[in-house]
């Protein structure tokens, strides 16, 4: 296939666009037969003629300047493809929306193509480019169900990274609500890079209203699976989400979890018939009350859709490739 690209490698494996980036490569390398990753930083001198790669400013840098910086000396010494993810919007404050939105410009023109994982993500970057982006959709994968947890811990459940904005603070307050002494709030993860503090001043402030809030730290892809399962509530409460890992992990562990009716979380639900529950922000503790209630709606029902699944996903990317002009 004299289209297809290497699969560049950037940043810390245990981000969630990396984790992607690599989940990907591997269902890539199992449909054309061969591993085509290399790391980023190796290509310059590799001789390779295209590459693609995961762009969100984070993961490549310490700044958005520094991210499009790196970016741009890839691309001057290869052809490269992206897939842009974390799309600069309001949300990010003026100041910082300014800063990264400068950088997916520089990021976009300097690429041979690019992608994003929602419609959603695409209307968000009609804002910096007249390019229409490939919309190529997050996958799902199960995990047998076989494994589902007897006993529920009781609590309140967000996967991933903490920082400010992902949902933790408003599932505190929602539960300070429910006045449920046994009721928890579990981060199943640990505080991004810089967000350290936040999460200590969370912690004493959910204490202060009567909540316990816990973080688990890291988890492997095992211990993160089994604590999907106990969880009593599965919640991915965040507000300015473009596309999101955590819903795909949470219905891949079989379960369904109460999301926010958003833009996106209506993509995703039109995209996977039943693998959500919709709530509107200001009435999350009610919707954390009837999850608690009626605990068999947390978990995906027969019928519900899941897919598409990397497999699915690799064979998008494939044909896509298909179409760039390197």
């Amino acid at each position: 296939m004299t289209t297809l690209p290497w699969w560049g490698e950037v940043g810390d494996k245990n981000h969630g666009v990396a984790r992607y980036s690599t989940q990907l490569a591997f269902h890539l390398a199992r449909a054309v037969g061969m591993d085509r990753t290399i790391g980023i930083d190796a290509v310059s001198e590799s001789g390779v003629e295209r590459v693609h790669v995961h762009f969100t400013d984070r993961l490549w840098a310490t700044s958005p300047e520094r991210a499009a910086e790196r970016f741009e000396r890839l691309a001057a010494t290869t052809a490269v493809t992206v897939t842009l993810h974390d799309i600069p919007q309001a949300s990010d404050g003026p100041v910082n929306q300014r800063r990264r939105a400068d950088s997916y410009q520089r990021v976009i023109a300097a690429a041979a193509g690019m992608s994003c994982n929602s419609e959603h993500e695409a209307s968000l970057l009609a804002d910096l480019t007249d390019t229409a982006p490939e919309v190529i959709p997050l996958p799902v994968d199960m995990q047998p169900l076989s494994l589902r947890a007897d006993l529920l811990d009781g609590d309140v459940a967000i996967v991933g990274y903490f920082y400010p904005g992902k949902g933790h603070a408003e599932a505190v307050d929602a539960v300070a609500q429910l006045g449920r002494a046994s009721t928890g709030v579990t981060a199943l993860g640990t505080a991004s890079a810089g967000h350290e503090a936040d999460l200590t001043d969370l912690i004493a402030r959910a204490r202060a209203l009567g909540v316990e809030f816990t973080a688990t730290g890291f988890l492997s892809d095992e211990a993160l699976l089994s604590a999907c399962r106990s969880a009593s509530v599965p919640l991915a409460a965040h507000q300015h989400v473009s596309a999101s890992g955590s819903l795909a992990t949470w219905i891949s562990a079989g379960r369904k979890p109460l999301i926010p009716n958003t833009r996106y979380s209506r993509e995703m639900l039109t995209l996977r018939p039943g693998t959500a529950t919709l709530y509107e922000p200001p009435l999350l503790s009610a919707a954390i009350d009837a999850a608690l209630d009626d605990p068999e709606s947390t978990w995906l029902a027969s019928d519900a859709v899941t897919g598409p699944d990397s497999a699915a996903t690799a064979r998008r990317y494939l044909a896509w490739w298909e179409t760039v002009v390197w």
